[in-house]
């Protein structure tokens, strides 16, 4: 009888964590707020431009390639909202070094493309997180803008 209790003890402790790490929270937040959060390796100095779907952009010079980035980042210890600014500018860094290695100058057209979803906006992305990861996917056509 005792090892049938510690039989289903550790079965239902087993199922109880198995269902936290199932959390798949969806967030919709908001670009603005989350692009003046500084990354840690100052990559984003400013000569890659980003405008998401419906912002209006300079004129493209040459369209150079299309890019998708799926980022993810430990939520342990993190809010929710925290977690996803953090995964959201790690996936713009990911886009800028993808411009810059292909002499780009802006990603435009840039959506939310989790799980191949794409969800189109000019001032949310969409982040989803659960227990111990964060996750933010971007897609966007990087190229080459007129300076003003």
């Amino acid at each position: 009888m005792k090892n049938i209790s510690l039989i289903l003890a550790a079965a239902l402790l087993a199922a109880s964590s198995l269902s936290a790490q199932a959390r798949d929270t969806k967030h919709l937040l908001s670009v603005e707020e989350a692009k003046t959060q500084k990354d840690k390796e100052g990559v984003l100095d400013g000569s890659v431009k980003f405008y998401f779907a419906g912002q209006q952009h300079p004129a493209i010079i040459t369209k150079l390639s299309s890019d998708v980035t799926n980022q993810k980042t430990n939520a342990v210890g993190k809010s929710d909202e925290e977690a996803c600014k953090w995964v959201f500018l790690s996936a713009l860094v990911q886009l800028h070094k993808k411009a810059k290695e292909l002499g780009g100058n802006a990603v435009v057209n840039i959506v939310s493309y989790y799980k191949k979803n794409e969800m189109a906006s000019a001032t949310q992305y969409e982040c989803h997180a659960g227990a111990t990861l964060a996750g933010v996917a971007l897609k966007g056509d990087i190229v080459k803008i007129a300076d003003k």
